[in-house]
């Protein structure tokens, strides 16, 4: 990654039908056109987590379940 922080994040499938068709688009870093299912999105880096750090995959599953009881 560069110096400046500015570092492209590239996707190797789409997330909606996971072709590998996929184009840059937009003028911001980070967004993606698949040529196969016609569907833009973005893909951003949020951080890097520190080795004690909770991980959010938990939560997320816990609220996919219908939440913790």
């Amino acid at each position: 990654m560069s110096g400046s922080g500015e570092g492209r994040a590239v996707p190797y499938y789409c997330p909606f039908c996971a072709s590998e068709d996929l184009w840059p688009a937009g003028e911001t870093h980070g967004q993606w056109e698949c040529r196969s299912c016609a569907r833009t999105f973005a893909v951003r880096f949020v951080s890097v987590a520190s080795p004690g750090e909770r991980s959010l995959r938990p939560a997320i599953e816990t609220a996919a379940a219908g939440g913790a009881r």
